[in-house]
């Protein structure tokens, strides 16, 4: 790889299950456990598995009722503040060696290190680095790793991702060739990163199961049925990225949005899922209103029971003069929902964006608002927000928010949808 750009791609291996190891004094790589909430009903998603439980035919992110019996294995609730400290400790331990610019945190679990700058240094190889900082992640932590290297980010990660799990030290390596005499015949397509079911479908139709497939096909073909996405792809049939961390650091979106969703426990009725709907949208417009910003649109997705096998209803409101005030958007989602829901139906999943959101330079006024109440009430949610922030979601709550269905009390105890 001499002359050339390094990259390592790390994945913490079955991070939340191998912390719950640690954490009981257990080995991360044969211990039999299990992260689930044992609250909730048997078709609960395994939130991480380990290598022993995979070993035993387990399949990651299963549901607990797909657990084979006769596995004597622990069931371990998930503690999503204690994954996120251990997450921190280990991003600590690269910025022992690295500075923060050469890295991107792809996910609580998953980071790429441009170390191109630090082989002299340290002098060591891209392969020699990766199996240090593995090993001392490991020594520091008790966390298991695994590692890609490669010339660029994408390769790094094919190699971690397709390689490294094959590999007795679970480190691997690539470059343009080697990707090619590797993995250009590799199946299925949906090992590969950003290529999902949907996108292996439609190769499928035209004839392709493998990368070297898609180098072979005409590019109009390729852009004709892909679009602009098409461009991705036959990059990555060659083994190309030109994306570097810089680029990835100084990127900033066109357009902001912020969104909130919940599956729900059980189907909610329309009347439950109105105060459902009023929750989400209430802390959404405290989020606006913390950042000075305001939306100019609203978004909603809904989704039934899976008894109803119906498609999701969606659709969209503008919001004109654009505002963050629960005041305005409150309705505006209800309204929404009111007009996309079908009606008699038992509802599973609701989503809410505000979209486009910016931060105005000067406020435009409603002109049938009452500027003064306006002005009070912003205050009002402005304190409640700052409360909220010192002494937990659940210091100030609404009276709905008590209400048999409601979701605000029980969220603000939780991190990502789960314990935290």
């Amino acid at each position: 790889m001499d002359g050339e750009r390094a990259y390592i791609c790390i994945d913490l291996k079955s991070f939340f299950a191998s912390v719950e190891c640690v954490e009981r004094g257990l080995d991360p790589m044969t211990a039999l456990l299990v992260v689930a909430d044992p609250e909730r009903k048997s078709g609960t998603i395994c939130l991480a598995v380990t290598p022993g439980m995979k070993a035993l035919g387990v399949r990651n992110r299963c549901r607990v009722f797909e657990i084979p019996p006769g596995i004597d294995y622990i069931t371990a609730p998930p503690r999503m503040r204690l994954y996120l400290e251990y997450s921190a400790r280990i991003y600590s331990v690269y910025l022992d060696w690295f500075s923060k610019d050469d890295i991107h945190v792809y996910s609580v679990d998953e980071v790429f290190i441009d170390v191109t700058g630090y082989l002299k240094t340290y002098k060591m190889t891209p392969l020699e680095l990766a199996r240090f900082l593995v090993s001392e992640v490991r020594k520091r932590t008790g966390i298991p790793a695994a590692a890609g290297v490669g010339t660029n980010l994408y390769l790094a990660k094919i190699a971690m991702d397709i390689l490294a799990k094959k590999s007795p030290d679970f480190i691997a390596e690539l470059n343009e060739t080697t990707y090619r005499e590797k993995l250009w015949r590799h199946t299925p397509l949906t090992d590969f990163w950003r290529i999902g079911q949907g996108t292996a479908e439609r190769l499928e139709k035209l004839g392709v199961r493998t990368m070297e497939g898609i180098t072979r096909l005409p590019e109009e073909i390729l852009y004709k049925t892909f679009g602009i996405d098409a461009e991705l792809l036959i990059d990555h049939a060659w083994g190309r990225e030109p994306t570097l961390i810089s680029d990835i650091k100084e990127y900033k979106p066109k357009t902001r949005s912020i969104t909130s969703g919940q599956v729900l426990m059980r189907d909610y009725t329309a009347e439950e899922t109105e105060i459902i709907i009023r929750e989400m949208v209430d802390l959404l417009s405290l989020d606006l209103l913390d950042r000075g910003c305001v939306t100019p649109r609203l978004s909603l997705w809904i989704g039934y029971t899976s008894r109803a096998e119906l498609r999701p209803s969606h659709g969209g409101v503008k919001i004109d003069p654009p505002s963050e005030s629960d005041l305005v958007l409150i309705p505006a989602a209800l309204d929404l929902f009111r007009r996309i829901a079908v009606p008699g139906q038992l509802i599973r999943r609701v989503n809410i964006s505000f979209d486009d959101i910016f931060c105005p330079a000067f406020r435009q006024e409603n002109f049938f608002v009452d500027d003064d109440a306006g002005e009070r009430h912003r205050r009002l949610r402005k304190t409640v927000s700052d409360l909220r922030r010192r002494f937990g979601g659940n210091a100030v709550l609404k009276g709905t928010d008590f209400e048999e269905g409601a979701t605000t009390r029980e969220r603000n105890r939780q991190i990502g949808g789960h314990k935290a």
